[in-house]
């Protein structure tokens, strides 16, 4: 049923009630999506070509949460709201990707020799990372989907469980990307740092810089993880703005340093 009855609003029984925070959001992030797709066309990268489409999505997102909030007839239409669920889980795949690839990148230009550690090999290989990335979307979607649809009670528990597995994939992954940056501030304070072809903020100090990214992305998938048995709680606009979206945002702004993104030359062949 994708109407909802008479008097009921989909939307903000989901906790979507802020025209202004979606349509603020969105504004915001469209000079950064015209940004990184300048960036992209400049010195074509994976992580500048990847952030680029998060805005998009983030955009769209966005766009749709504010016709959610501030359209009755929106609001009630529940194909419109797990549109918007999927677009926005989707959407942290790239950014989550964007983060462990930058990590591994500057690993590779360090004057420290990568450790050799079983942990620290598995985790460097892109390809795991980039599956269990997608399991995690795709588990989140599905759960996503039986819970707003599910016509049992046992199909709308199943939906919820779903929702809560792919949140600790996210969670595992948010401190895989932490523990690399760990180990490659270890590496570079004992062996030197980030070689730099430039004196760019970016290039200087750009251990610092994944640092905050990092944590800012533990600290949105944490937010998730510690809501995950309390959705009124987690779709509380109060605590989601500021420690689901105002962190992604933030995060995406790093990548904006100067020098922070190595580009394709300066990586080894």
């Amino acid at each position: 049923m994708t109407t909802a009855p008479p008097g009921f609003n989909y939307a903000k029984a989901s906790g979507i009630d802020s025209v202004a925070g979606a349509v603020i959001f969105a504004i915001l992030y469209v000079p950064l999506f015209l940004f990184y797709i300048k960036q992209a066309i400049a010195r074509p990268t994976y992580v500048f070509i990847v952030i680029a489409l998060f805005c998009a999505v983030r955009i769209a997102a966005f766009v749709l949460r504010a016709f959610l909030a501030g359209v009755a007839k929106d609001g009630q239409n529940l194909d419109l709201l797990i549109a918007f669920e999927v677009i926005y889980n989707v959407g942290f795949f790239g950014l989550l990707y964007s983060a462990y690839t930058l990590v591994l990148d500057r690993g590779l230009l360090s004057d420290a020799p990568l450790p050799d550690g079983p942990i620290s090999r598995i985790t460097r290989r892109r390809p795991l990372f980039r599956i269990a990335l997608a399991g995690a979307v795709a588990v989140g979607i599905t759960g996503a989907i039986e819970a707003a649809t599910g016509s049992t009670q046992k199909t709308i528990d199943l939906g919820n469980t779903l929702r809560k597995v792919s949140i600790y994939i996210f969670l595992v992954l948010c401190i895989l990307v932490a523990f690399q940056t760990i180990l490659l501030v270890r590496s570079e304070a004992q062996y030197g740092t980030h070689k730099v072809s430039n004196g760019a903020f970016g290039a200087t100090h750009g251990i610092h810089i994944l640092c905050l990214i990092s944590l800012l992305l533990l600290a949105r998938e944490a937010f998730f993880t510690a809501t995950s048995n309390d959705l009124a709680k987690q779709n509380d606009e109060n605590w989601w703005y500021p420690l689901a979206a105002l962190t992604e945002f933030v995060a995406v702004v790093m990548f904006a340093a100067p020098g922070l993104v190595p580009s394709r030359d300066e990586l080894p062949s």
